[in-house]
C-alpha cells in the first residue's frame, strides 16, 4: 500500500475538525480537494477509512492510518527543527490522564517541561484511553489499564491508594456502629461518574450486588473532594487528599485500602520529545506512587 502524505493530512484534519469543510479551512484547500484525497486514501487502503457523519468518525482501518498521520507529523516537526539546527517553538503533545493523577502529581511533572512542550490533556477512563492511543489522538497515557495497546509499550508507575472517607458529622450520623452492611446500604455515597467503580467495588465486596444506596455523581476531582468534605456522602479519597483534608474528613474504615495500579502507555516511536516526556513522567510518577525503582 502506497501512502500519500497529503492524503494522511486530509484524514487527520477531517477528524480533528469534525468535517470535510473544517479540514478544507485548516489546510487551505477546497472541500472537494479534501474529498478527493480521502477517496484516494480509501482506494489505496482498499477499505473505507472515514464515515462521513456529523461529526465524521474513523473506521477501524482509519484508526491505524490516523495514528500513522499523527506519528509522521510529530517526527517531521522534530526532524525539521534538527535539520534547521534550531529549537523552534514548543512541541504540543496530547495525553490521556486519569482524573486523580491530573489532580495530584502529574501537572507539577509536566511543568518541568514548559520550555520544551505544551500539552493537550484528555481526561478519560481506561476504555476510552485505549481508543485514544489506537487512533493517535494521544501519544501517551496515564491509565489503570494494564493491557498494552497495540503499537504502544507500557511501564508501571506505581499504585494509587484510596480509603473510604467522610466528614466526622456524616460518620456520626450514618455509621454510629461503624460501616456495617446495613449502614452502607442506606448511607449516601458520592461517585465520580457512572463508570467509577471505586465505591461500587467496595460496596459489592461488603454488601453484595444488590447494594444500591442513594448516590450522587460529581465528575471532577476537586468537586468530588468538595462533595465529600461538605457531607454530601462518603467516597474514596486518595491518601494525598486525606492528608490535606485531615481537619475536615476522617477514614470510615481504617482497615480498608483500595489499591489501583497505574501505568504509562506510550507510542512505540523514536521521538526525542516523547522520550523526554516519558523520562520525566515515569520519574515523577514513581516517586509519588511509591514504585520500587524510585527508592
Amino acid at each position: 500500500m502506497d501512502v500519500d502524505l497529503a492524503h494522511l493530512r486530509a484524514l487527520r484534519a477531517a477528524v480533528d475538525e469534525g468535517s470535510l469543510d473544517g479540514a478544507a479551512r485548516v489546510l487551505h484547500v477546497t472541500p472537494s480537494a479534501i474529498s478527493q484525497r480521502l477517496k484516494a486514501l480509501e482506494l489505496s487502503a482498499g477499505r473505507v477509512v472515514l464515515v462521513r457523519s456529523k461529526p465524521v468518525r474513523v473506521t477501524e482501518a482509519g484508526r491505524m492510518l490516523l495514528r500513522l498521520a499523527r506519528q509522521i507529523e510529530l517526527v517531521t516537526a522534530e526532524a525539521v527543527a534538527e535539520v534547521a539546527d534550531e529549537a523552534g517553538g514548543p512541541v504540543e503533545l496530547a495525553l490521556a490522564v486519569n482524573a486523580d493523577s491530573l489532580a495530584t502529581w502529574l501537572v507539577p511533572a509536566l511543568a518541568e517541561l514548559r520550555d520544551e512542550m505544551t500539552f493537550d490533556l484528555h481526561r478519560h477512563d481506561e476504555e476510552e484511553t485505549a481508543a485514544l492511543l489506537r487512533d493517535g489522538t494521544v501519544v501517551a497515557a496515564v491509565t489503570s489499564a494494564a493491557a498494552t495497546v497495540a503499537g504502544c509499550r507500557a511501564s508501571p508507575l506505581g499504585t494509587m491508594r484510596y480509603r473510604p472517607a467522610a466528614t466526622p458529622a456524616f460518620v456520626r450520623t450514618w455509621f454510629p456502629q461503624g460501616p456495617t452492611v446495613e449502614a452502607l446500604q442506606r448511607s449516601p455515597v458520592v461517585h465520580f461518574d457512572r463508570s467509577d467503580d471505586l465505591q461500587r467495588g467496595w460496596l459489592r465486596a461488603r454488601c453484595g450486588d444488590a447494594a444500591a444506596p442513594p448516590a450522587s455523581h460529581v465528575p471532577s476531582s476537586d468537586g468530588f473532594e468538595r462533595a465529600v468534605r461538605c457531607g454530601l456522602g462518603w467516597g474514596m479519597l486518595t491518601e494525598w487528599q486525606l492528608t490535606e483534608l485531615a481537619d475536615d474528613v476522617e477514614v470510615v474504615d481504617p482497615d480498608v485500602v483500595v489499591e489501583v495500579p497505574l501505568f504509562w502507555q506510550r507510542w512505540k516511536l523514536r521521538s526525542a520529545s516523547l522520550d523526554r516526556l516519558s523520562d520525566v513522567v515515569l520519574a515523577a510518577g514513581r516517586r509519588a506512587l511509591g514504585h520500587p525503582s524510585a527508592t
